[in-house]
């Protein structure tokens, strides 16, 4: 772990966009940035260590019947189907805003088109979606 923490802090090093002016400088910067970092992967492994606890004392059980099992599989195939019906346009963002959990502008950029075109084809896209949902229920 310490290893990576070190790796971790020059790669943030070398990732500065503006160099130290000297040896010490740069020594105290490492220093306090593997000193952060430290401190950061305490806390994570405290709160990891907290909501594993919270889970021994309050397992949950979800037992689902065959019924549950059944009726959520249709579910997943009907709205499989859905997707596939929509054109590939509206198919794309929707597969990426809601599956993938991008954001407008990460979807944009990625396709090449404007925030607010990715907001309107979203959009569009959710309409047609629940107007063949609706259709096939």
């Amino acid at each position: 772990m310490a290893e990576d923490m070190c790796q971790e802090a020059f790669i943030k090093y070398f990732q500065r966009e503006e160099e130290l002016p000297d040896l010490n400088q740069t020594k105290y910067w490492l220093i306090r940035v593997v000193r952060n970092i430290s401190l950061n992967h305490e806390k994570r492994k405290s709160r990891e260590r907290m909501a594993v606890d919270k889970l021994k004392r309050n397992p949950q059980v979800n037992e689902e019947s065959g019924e549950e099992i059944y009726i959520k599989g249709e579910t997943k195939s009907t709205i499989q189907e859905a997707l596939q019906a929509l054109p590939h346009k509206f198919r794309v963002v929707l597969v990426l805003k809601e599956f993938a959990k991008m954001n407008y502008k990460e979807i944009g950029d990625i396709l090449g088109i404007s925030e607010g075109n990715v907001k309107v084809r979203v959009f569009r896209a959710r309409e047609r979606l629940a107007a063949l949902l609706k259709e096939r229920l």
